[in-house]
């Protein structure tokens, strides 16, 4: 992320008054209006597979892809499929089982495949540039978290562990079933939770009291957490206890089954990360990358039993307060 972040630095920035959200705060997509009720939410993702069967990893692909647009409060429309395949070396039905994945998500999330682009490359690689829709007024983004906001976590963490284990043959086909379940599951379930919620607040998200939203991917979610601190201007305070874990996540962590991300993002936050007294194991699980992970939402208190409410009736798989936001301290991030 400290390259990426230099290299984004020192590009010319925009001007466009109609880009609603570029790249300045490593949000989750960027959005560009159209007109005083309709705004393009845009985003692209993919990456080799991390299972071995091809219609999971396509399932799990798109779910991360169209992740994005659910963390920005849309709705996704379209997509387009991104393919790298080594057609000289493997049959052309493992890339049909990987493509029909993809597009049994999309269906899933209401949008549609309208086509795509393929190279031939040296290793499977799949995902999707999905577009969305939203209202101008209505983006949620990972600024905009206020002091006195919970923060709800939708989806356990522990995917780097168990997709890992997997490769290095450390865990059975069958345990991994948890974390391909997780991945494959959309966060629409999530993100429809939000927008009820608004509409009974006139269908302003930041109105009901929802200020910031972000997903758990890559970064990890002391990465990512540490983004909305740094795009809101405040401090996190995550209850490392509280954090909801796939079963086998820590015992896997602590053997040393990690991926270089975990590292990585400990880096890129460095000092301005407190801790006290977490344990470094599960340290490492907060910091690891994961694939198509949940929503990280910071909602005003008095309305977050509301959306509590609202998740479990949607069914997302971790309804987990976890923390807390507070005015700006030494540290943007703190583990308790």
């Amino acid at each position: 992320m400290g390259a990426l972040a230099q290299v984004l630095r020192d590009l010319p920035r925009p001007s466009d008054p109609n880009l609603l959200v570029g790249s300045e705060h490593f949000d989750d997509a960027g959005v560009y209006r159209l007109n005083a009720t309709t705004a393009l939410v845009l985003t692209v993702d993919f990456f080799p597979p991390l299972v071995d069967d091809p219609y999971a990893f396509g399932r799990i692909a798109a779910a991360n892809s169209l992740s994005d647009i659910y963390a920005m409060g849309g709705r996704p429309l379209t997509a387009l499929n991104i393919v790298g395949y080594p057609d000289k070396d493997l049959p052309a039905d493992i890339l049909g089982e990987i493509l029909r994945g993809g597009a049994e998500r999309v269906a899933a999330a209401g949008a549609v495949v309208v086509g795509g682009h393929s190279v031939r490359d040296s290793e499977i690689k799949f995902g999707l540039s999905v577009t969305g829709i939203i209202h101008p007024d209505r983006i949620l983004t990972n600024g905009g978290a206020m002091p006195g906001d919970v923060l709800i976590l939708t989806k356990p963490l522990g995917t780097a562990q168990l997709t890992t284990a997997a490769k290095q043959d450390k865990i059975r086909e069958a345990d991994l079933a948890e974390a391909t379940d997780s991945m494959i599951e959309l966060n629409k379930g999530g993100c429809e939770a939000i927008q009820t919620l608004a509409e009974e607040s006139g269908g302003d998200p930041k109105a009901a009291g929802v200020h910031s939203l972000t997903d758990i991917t890559g970064f990890g979610l002391i990465g990512h957490g540490f983004e909305m601190a740094e795009a809101s201007g405040v401090t996190i305070e995550i209850e490392a206890s509280r954090v909801p874990l796939m079963e086998r996540a820590l015992e896997l962590a602590g053997a040393g089954v990690l991926t270089r991300a975990h590292r990585s993002n400990l880096e890129w936050v460095g000092h301005r990360l407190g801790m006290r007294g977490v344990d470094e194991t599960l340290v490492n699980v907060l910091a690891d990358a994961q694939t198509s992970g949940g929503l990280l939402i910071a909602v005003d208190e008095a309305r977050a039993d509301r959306l509590t409410e609202l998740l479990r009736e949607k069914r997302t798989r971790a309804v987990a307060r976890i923390g807390r936001v507070v005015p700006r301290q030494e540290h943007a991030l703190i583990l308790r």
